[in-house]
This record gives structure tokens, sequence and C-alpha cells, in this order.
């Protein structure tokens, strides 16, 4: 399961800017969760082959206790409770502050690791400036500059460190294997009901298993002679010979149950519409190249007009999910969940199907007699020959020459071709294309 690294700081320290370092994008709204916001911003980090998450905060203030900044506060904690390892990041060039120690204080509390990032120290890693921040009593500061990128690699090396990182092939299982469900979704639409139906009505293998510090359970079960495990991110636990659902929503537990699992089932609300917040989840799902089956909730609580105005937002606010079955379900009613079972199934065995290199190029070439990629001033991109490169998601790897002109379009007109043919639901595709080499080339 992947590691949670908070930035915690008060305002203005930089905080934001490293967290762009860490996730390699341009701003941090990675992944802005509507009704967290004040600040809890998510993003996904590699330090070499390990992958961790990190959240942004805003400006911290632990003895607030009024107003946006006792809220932003609030939020601040609640990232600290869920996270790993904590970054401490504060400002050399304006020195230790009151607000500074007010924030040691309250992390020395916490009994979480914690990383002192002293930043804005360009230059200046031999600075006695340096020496104030061991007042602090948070351990040996480390200078950085998020604005230039120097030390990020060494703080990040410093804050996963005796972390034990899983086999990263383990979310891959083979055939045969119990296939690993993730229900994600936002609160109250229904994901606790669902879940306590399952394992109501399933007859069940074994019981909760407790995993990382972070007690995050699986639960084993088998349906037809398939076995699953369900990944909790509805706060699981067993009371005697009953499992009850607790729903309480966590945006770090929803997004390492997406990155654990082989199929994510999105609950949506037929009641609430398609909101941002299920966009988002949607959204990193995608990213995470998980197949995804979507199951609109409380379907029998809803007219002729509002059934029909929300596959229209399905439509348009989830385009990018069109590969993925939709289906309208009942959880306190058990209705239409049978369905729903055999959508997991397919995408599942979508997602680790496996594509003969013959095939594969065949397609391609017919793809390419149907319809020739455009020009590109006096090339015309060819492409020879396509093979298997992974799976879960399914990776096709395309090899010829001035691939570098293929556009988009083209790209998922072949993803079409290829879907079609090996009949691929409810997972997403990648296309990698790669380019001979010319050997007259003196680059």
């Amino acid at each position: 399961m992947k590691p949670v690294i908070a930035l915690v700081g008060r305002p203005n320290v930089g905080k934001s800017t490293l967290f762009n370092r860490m996730t390699k994008s341009r701003d941090a709204i990675v992944a802005d969760f509507a009704g967290l916001t004040r600040d809890r911003h998510y993003g996904d980090g590699r330090s070499g082959e390990h992958e961790f998450i990190v959240v942004d905060t805003g400006g911290f203030e632990p003895d607030s206790t009024t107003g946006i900044v006792k809220e932003m506060a609030k939020q601040t904690r609640q990232a600290v409770a869920e996270a790993d390892a904590v970054i401490f990041v504060v400002d050399v060039r304006s020195g230790v502050s009151g607000q500074d120690h007010d924030i040691a204080r309250y992390l020395r509390t916490v009994g979480k690791k914690v990383i002192l990032a002293v930043n804005k120290a360009e230059g200046m890693q031999e600075s006695p400036l340096l020496g104030e921040f061991y007042e602090l009593g948070l351990g040996e500061p480390h200078p950085i500059s998020a604005a230039h990128g120097q030390g990020i690699r060494s703080l990040t090396e410093a804050a996963l460190a005796q972390f034990e990182f899983e086999d990263e092939d383990e979310a891959t299982p083979e055939d045969g294997g119990p296939i690993r469900l993730a229900v994600a979704g936002r609160p109250n639409v229904g994901k606790s009901t669902l879940i306590n139906t399952w394992l109501g009505e399933e007859r069940l293998v074994a019981f909760d298993q407790p995993g990382t510090t972070r007690d995050a359970i699986t639960v084993p079960f088998e349906r037809g002679g398939q076995k699953f495990e369900l990944i909790d991110t509805a706060g699981l636990r067993r009371r005697g010979k009953v499992f009850e659902a607790i729903e309480k929503f966590s945006v770090v537990k929803t997004l390492q149950a997406i990155a654990d699992a082989n199929v994510v089932l999105l609950l949506l609300d037929a009641t609430q519409g398609v909101t941002d917040q299920d966009a988002h989840i949607a959204g990193y799902i995608l990213e995470s190249g998980r197949a995804v089956v979507v199951a609109v909730n409380k379907w029998d609580a809803v007219d002729a007009y509002q059934k029909e105005t929300l596959q229209r937002s399905i439509e348009q606010r989830l385009s990018f999910l069109k590969f993925a079955a939709v289906l309208h379900i009942s959880a306190i009613k058990r209705q239409g969940l049978g369905p729903v079972w055999k959508a997991i199934a397919d995408a599942h065995a979508s997602a680790i199907k496996k594509m003969p290199t013959p095939v594969l190029t065949r397609l391609l070439q017919e793809a390419v007699e149907h319809q020739a990629p455009k020009r590109a001033g006096a090339f015309r991109p060819k492409l020879r020959y396509a093979h298997q490169g992974g799976m879960n998601p399914p990776l096709i790897v395309i090899h010829g020459n001035s691939l570098d002109h293929i556009t988009e379009t083209y790209k998922r007109f072949l993803e079409g071709r290829f879907r079609e043919h090996f009949k691929l639901t409810g997972t997403p595709m990648r296309i990698e294309l790669r380019s001979s080499k010319n050997p007259f080339d003196k680059d």
C-alpha cells in the first residue's frame, strides 16, 4: 500500500511548491475533493521504483479557535492523522517563528515520523542560519529549495526510509487468483449498505485481516466459485460474527484502496447526480489504470425525468469512462446486484487478457489499411508491428517510424479497433509508440 506523506507548515513557507516538485505537477490542485477544500490536496509521487501519496495542507495555526483558520487547522490535523510521515516545512530566510514552535510542539505529540525541511536554502547548505532550527526539537534540519529543486530527492528518501514497500506485482493476480475489489465513492452514497448486503448474503470464506499500520482491511469471500478480496474503503470492522461498515470518508484510504485493487466499483448516488467529487475519484481510477464498473445506487428513489437527466450527466461528466459498464442498483432493496458481479468479472478478465503479437500486428495493419495516419510534412508515420507490453491495464506497444507525429485521435481509433476485436470492457487501455532509431542519425 502506498505510504502517505503530509506537508505541514505555517503560511507562505513553500509547501505547495514542494508539493508540485514531489508530484511533478504544475499546480497544487491535483486531486481537489469537493467538501474537503480548505487546502487539503492529494497527489501521487515517485522516488525510484517506489510510489507514494503526498498531501498538501493549508497554513497551520494549531491554536486557532475561530473562523476559517480553525477549519484549515482541522484539515491539517486530519492530514497528519492519515499520514505515515510528516514533512514540516519552515523558511530559512525568516528564521524560527513562534508559530513554528507551536506547530513543532503539536507534531511532537502525534507520534508520527517528522522530517524537518528548511526551505528557500539554495546555496545555504553550510549556513549557520540552519543551526537555529535545531531548537524545534525535531532532529536534523534538511536544507532544500523547492523552487530550484535542490535537496528534494534526499528529503523524500528520508521521509520514506524504514517504510516497507510491498511487491508492486501483487496488484496483478495470476489467472484463477482472487479478484481484489475496492468500492469507492463519496460519503453516504450507500457503500456501507452495499458491503453489508454482500457480506450478509454471500458465503464468507474468511474473516477480516488487519493489514498495515493504518489498519487497512481486506475481507476474502467467494461467489459462484470465484474468490474475491474486498478492500475496505468504508471502515469495515468485525463485531462478533457480524460485519459492520462505518461510513467514514477518508480520501487517503480511498486512493490507497484504488491503487491496491484489480477492479474498482465506483458507486454513485442517483438522488445526487454526478458531483465534482465523483468525477475526481473517477479520474484517479483512470490514472491508476484500474478496471472499473460504475454502479448507480438508489435507482429506485428517482423518477423517470431524474433518471434521464442522470444518464446525460454520466455521459458528459464521466465521458472518459465510456469503456465502463454503467449499472443501476438499489443496495438497500438488493436489486440489480447480480449484473454487477458479472460486470466485475468481465472487467477483470479484460484487464488481464493476453493478446498475441501476430493478432495485434494483423489488427494494426488492417487499421492502417482502413485509415492511414495523417502525413506530417514530408513524412507519413509508418506503423510496423505491435505487441503486448503489460496487463492490468492492457498495454500495447507499437513499433514503427516517425511515430511522434501520431495524433491522439488516431490513437483512440487504434484503441477502438483493439477493443472491438478482443471484446475489452471495463478496463482502460494504454498505447505506447516506439519509433525506430535512424542508424544514420548523428545524434
